[in-house]
């Protein structure tokens, strides 16, 4: 659960940083005025962040349903047909390398308890413990807040400043982030922290480049 939690926050910090650095710079590359450039940050930063808790809210409340269902149909199982569920149970302790006659004993002190049999059934087909699910509120309100900074820290030169300062430092923060949540990404991945930090440096430098480009083009000039 520990480690859902902490990709739900590190991903969540990653889209809010992307997603606003490039809205910031999209709209600097359009010639507003730095006052609409704050506006557009701090809207999408709360809009996105709205979305992503929502979205994230959704996606597990319809897991554990999902999962809820399987367990209901799985003890039901364990009831109706005792005798196959453990002979499979058996199966799967050799299959993790016990003796037949050890696995079938295990398998038997198992199913001696409904809950327990449940509990490692669970474990052994579903790979989790029903027990132990993910709360949607929480998952929902990490991933609201680390949106929130991640998109929210882009904007803050824009704040004390304007023009091309402003521009370079809301990308340089950008950098400097997407290189830590890179490091984050890889560490929790077990992969190489360098892949991790060149590949998130590079999704928010080309975002930023396109937005850029795409302001520049349609060139709004407001009054």
């Amino acid at each position: 659960m520990s480690g859902g939690l902490a990709r739900a926050a590190v991903f969540g910090m990653s889209d809010g940083l992307i997603s606003n650095v490039s809205l910031v710079i999209g709209f600097s590359g359009s010639g507003v005025d730095a006052s609409l450039v704050r506006l557009a940050g701090v809207a999408g930063a709360i809009a996105g962040a709205v979305s992503m808790a929502a979205g994230e809210w959704i996606s597990i409340s319809a897991q554990n349903e999902m999962v809820s269902r399987e367990v209901a149909v799985e003890r039901n199982e364990l009831v109706v047909n005792r005798r196959a569920e453990q002979a499979e149970l058996a199966t799967m302790y050799e299959g993790h390398g016990m003796e037949e006659a050890t696995a079938r004993q295990a398998a038997a002190e198992v199913m001696r308890s409904t809950d327990s049999a449940l509990a490692v059934h669970a474990r052994e087909e579903f790979g989790l413990d029903p027990d132990d699910l993910p709360s949607p509120m929480l998952a929902a309100a990490l991933s609201l807040l680390c949106f929130l900074v991640g998109a929210i820290l882009p904007v803050v030169p824009w704040m004390i400043g304007s023009g091309s300062g402003a521009k370079v430092a809301s990308v340089a923060i950008g950098v400097v982030v997407a290189g830590l949540l890179g490091w984050a990404i890889g560490r929790l991945g077990d992969r190489s922290p360098w892949l991790t930090i060149a590949r998130q440096v590079a999704i928010l430098l080309v975002a930023c480049a396109v937005t850029y480009g795409v302001g520049q083009l349609l060139h709004v000039t407001v009054s």
